[in-house]
């Protein structure tokens, strides 16, 4: 097993370093709705599902905690000017999903927009909602996503599982590129981002637990760090996580001094804007593996509760 005291770091470098570039996480008011005004919206609702899992899990320290809470005020506040930008967000575009994917981690932390909130009820009724053609991946998510607003999804997630790639069990050695993203945001689904490792059905938790190793050596060859790290934090969601010492080292040998975790080989080169939009989805998944891989480790320690 590996250094519980390297993992536990890693995450910790990783928020830190978020933390310090917080003004990253902005939206382009400005910006034309036909070049995509939503997509600034994607790394705040990460950012947020991965901070409730730092909070739910109970093992971060105090200066992790304190840096969590900051880094969702600071979104909350100012880049999503307390809800009301996912409010506009959805008036823009009626049907999409993202202001209801971003709102959700938020509101699950205690923070509350009830124009997004009407919208949500509004647009889960419309047969368009379940029409919406989307990645299965994607509408296993909103499913999930659904479920945890207190709604019964459009489409069930047995019947959005099945359409996946993970959930057809496909040769493994076609897992390339994308494909390797897809199966990692099944993972997460149908895991409630690691709360429920039950929640995956059996024969695709033996699958992983056959393939999931080969995978990680692969992309450490590769040095891909943000699949790596997306592989890893799979391993964490498993019902027995392996906690892969080999990829957990060459991660935290990628990781930066300031905490940054670049997404392929080395740190890119360029305006701060531009390094920050490369390399804040690696460093967020770090802290996010992280997060569940001590809980894991500290739970192996400790044994099982009586």
């Amino acid at each position: 097993m590996t250094s519980t005291r390297l993992v536990h770091t890693v995450g910790l470098r990783a928020l830190e370093w978020l933390h310090a570039h917080r003004s990253g996480f902005r939206l382009e008011e400005d910006v034309d709705p036909e070049v995509g005004f939503l997509e600034r919206f994607k790394p705040i609702g990460e950012l947020a599902a991965v901070c409730g899992v730092l909070f739910r899990e109970g093992v971060a320290g105090s200066r992790q905690a304190q840096l969590a809470r900051r880094l969702l005020d600071h979104t909350w506040q100012d880049a999503l000017d307390g809800g009301r930008m996912l409010v506009r967000g959805q008036r823009l575009e009626p049907l999409s999903p993202v202001p209801f994917e971003v709102y959700l981690p938020f509101r699950e932390l205690g923070y509350s927009q009830p124009g997004i909130e009407a919208s949500v009820r509004l647009n889960q009724r419309l047969e368009s909602w379940a029409a919406l053609e989307v990645k299965p991946v994607r509408r296993l998510g909103i499913s999930a996503f659904e479920r945890r607003f207190g709604l019964t999804p459009a489409v069930p997630t047995e019947q959005a599982l099945a359409r996946t790639w993970l959930g057809r069990t496909p040769e493994p050695w076609t897992a390339e590129g994308h494909i390797g993203y897809d199966i990692t945001h099944t993972v997460f689904h149908l895991t409630d981002w690691g709360r429920s490792p039950e929640g995956i059905p059996g024969h695709i938790a033996e699958y992983l637990a056959l393939w999931l190793p080969v995978w990680l050596d692969d992309w450490l060859d590769l040095q891909r760090w943000d699949l790596l790290g997306e592989l890893l934090a799979v391993d964490a969601c498993l019902p027995e996580p392996a906690l892969d010492t080999e990829a957990w080292a060459g991660l935290a040998a990628a990781q930066q001094e300031d905490g940054a975790v670049p997404a392929v080989r080395g740190m890119p080169e360029g305006e701060p804007q531009d390094v920050f939009d490369a390399v804040y989805h690696p460093t967020l998944v770090a802290a996010f593996a992280a997060t569940l891989a001590t809980s894991h480790a500290l739970s192996r320690l400790t044994g099982p509760a009586e």
